[in-house]
């Protein structure tokens, strides 16, 4: 029979293991990233990321007038320079490596950033959900050694 005690555990057990396998199932099917930023006047937008050698980015900046840094690994696109009215960016990454974005609006309306930029999940935080749903599984299993009765001599 099952104690109070051991149902409250089984049951905080399962909700570490149910919601560390969601956010690791989200982690692993989530590596594009939809961006769509709106940037005030005199203010920066501003994306670093990691991305693997043929992932496929873009980026579309409109505005009356900003100045766009971007800086891709290896050979890769490198800008630094200002721009008007608006500017599409689309590459693919030809090394594996830190991608680094920074657009400054320098006019008098605001910016509208919009793209999809493709990312490699950081494995710390992978790790993290697998330590999740290990230590709910821990729990689950203290929890119901708890409410084994023990043998007659212990």
């Amino acid at each position: 029979m099952l104690t109070k005690k051991s149902i409250a555990g089984i049951a905080i057990g399962s909700i570490a293991v149910v919601l560390g396998t969601f956010f690791l199932l989200q982690t692993i099917s989530t590596n594009v990233h939809d961006v769509s930023d709106t940037v005030d006047i005199g203010k920066s937008d501003v994306f670093a990321f990691d991305a693997e050698k043929h992932y496929h980015e873009s980026l579309n900046v409109t505005g009356s007038s900003f100045h766009v840094l971007m800086k891709t690994p290896g050979d890769g696109l490198q800008v630094d320079r200002d721009f008007e009215k608006e500017i599409s960016f689309d590459w693919y990454s030809l090394v594996s490596g830190r991608h680094f974005i920074n657009v400054t609006n320098t006019g008098g309306s605001t910016l509208h950033v919009v793209g999809k930029l493709e990312a490699v999940t950081n494995p710390i935080i992978f790790t993290s959900h697998l330590i999740v749903i290990s230590s709910g599984v821990l729990i689950i299993g203290i929890s119901a050694a708890f409410s084994i009765r023990k043998p007659k001599g212990f």
